[in-house]
């Protein structure tokens, strides 16, 4: 007995030191490749749910890796190849008493301020009053996008992270797939390189990238569809990291937070595994119909078709209830901007009263009393994560 408590004390200490040492390489490797931002986090990173409301920028870029480069022919190897763009940029909102999720899509060619920015390099760029937000990166990297996102919505943005054509592949084929439903006449794009037929499809590797980066496979064949497009993909991996249970498994998410470690460039405040897995933890009991995907409104610039200029006014009554935590309601129709439609093989989410806030928070006398629910305008189109779409494909 003597001897088997002494190897178990071994076993434990030799496999905390392990952990101990996976972790602080995890770490390690992050802090490595993080980039400050000035809005810093007052709660320090734990496997447990953070508690005060947060946003995270996520910010995808079409720079051509090694992983990708010959599989886009033209697109890593004309005149543009080395260049980068932040072509996707999303908004996670996520709330307290009670827990809401908002996940607001910024059109890559949206017209907007871009603020004095300084690169790696030390180069100052001035700011300029219009540009496309997709040229922010050029500007000043991950702080340029998140203080141009942070104006333009009024909120302090802490945790951002930046992520490529390569690392999109990665992520997606950790999690074995995501299956998305493709509707329509199915999609034919060539430049994505698919030709795939209606009905369902786990799409992992290259063929997740390419679903996420088509255009003219999908009804519209614009900016704004695609983005419908890749909201439902989004929706699809949550509801499978939700069904699998692996948003409330802390080994599972500690694995997860290992591949994020390997194919992000985080913010200073996201440069630990541990905080990946607690921003992820927190959403896990969230209804699914408190979960929107929306689309930052906007109007179609009168000096370029092919631009947008944001819509004011709509996007103030979006930024509004959120900072005020209201419950928000989607007035228009899924898919106005083409790309996507609800599935009709879907079962139709049970309808559900808007989460209040928690008994604790019940106004005294005297105190304002929880917002009533928030109608959006109809061209802040979206869904909720209850609501399974399709892809309207186009051949």
């Amino acid at each position: 007995m003597k001897y088997v408590a002494i190897l178990a004390t071994v076993v434990l200490v030799s496999a905390a030191a392990v952990a101990g040492f996976y972790a602080w390489s995890l770490s390690q490797t992050l802090r490595d490749a993080a980039v400050p931002l000035p809005d810093a986090p007052s709660q320090g990173p734990s496997l447990s749910a953070y508690d005060e409301p947060f946003t995270v920028l996520v910010t995808g870029t079409d720079e051509c890796d090694d992983q990708v480069r010959e599989a886009f022919g033209g697109r890593c190897s004309g005149p543009d190849a080395e260049g980068e763009l932040n072509d996707v940029n999303l908004l996670v909102h996520v709330t307290t008493n009670p827990r809401r999720v908002t996940v607001v899509s910024f059109p890559r060619d949206l017209q907007l301020g871009i603020p004095e920015c300084t690169g790696d390099d030390g180069v100052v760029t001035p700011a300029v009053d219009k540009a496309s937000l997709n040229t922010a990166w050029s500007k000043g990297g991950l702080p340029c996008v998140a203080e141009t996102i942070s104006e333009l919505s009024g909120m302090s943005v802490p945790f951002a992270a930046k992520v490529t054509f390569g690392n999109v592949v990665n992520i997606t084929d950790a999690v074995g797939g995501v299956e998305v439903c493709i509707g329509g006449d199915g999609i034919d794009d060539p430049d994505a390189g698919i030709d795939w037929p209606p009905g369902p499809r786990v799409v992992q590797g290259y063929d997740a990238l390419a679903f996420l980066r088509t255009r003219k496979g999908i009804q519209g064949g614009s900016d704004l569809a695609r983005i419908g497009n890749q909201q439902q993909y989004l929706s699809r991996l949550l509801n499978k990291l939700r069904s699998d249970d692996v948003l409330s498994n802390p080994a599972t998410l500690i694995s997860l937070a290992n591949t994020a470690v390997n194919n992000i460039v985080p913010s200073e405040s996201l440069a630990d595994p541990l905080r990946i897995a607690q921003l992820a933890y927190t959403i896990k009991d969230v209804p699914l119909g408190e979960i929107a995907f929306v689309q930052f409104p906007v109007f179609d610039d009168p000096a370029n078709q092919n631009h947008v200029i944001p819509d004011e006014e709509g996007a103030a009554i979006l930024w509004d209830a959120l900072s005020r935590n209201a419950p928000i309601a989607l007035t228009g129709e899924v898919g106005t901007s083409g790309g996507v439609e609800l599935d009709p093989n879907a079962p139709t989410p049970e309808a559900s009263t808007p989460q209040t806030a928690a008994p604790e928070a019940t106004p005294a006398p005297g105190e304002t009393a929880a917002p009533e629910v928030v109608e959006l305008p109809s061209n802040i189109t979206g869904s909720t994560a209850d609501q399974a779409t399709c892809s309207v494909g186009v051949r």
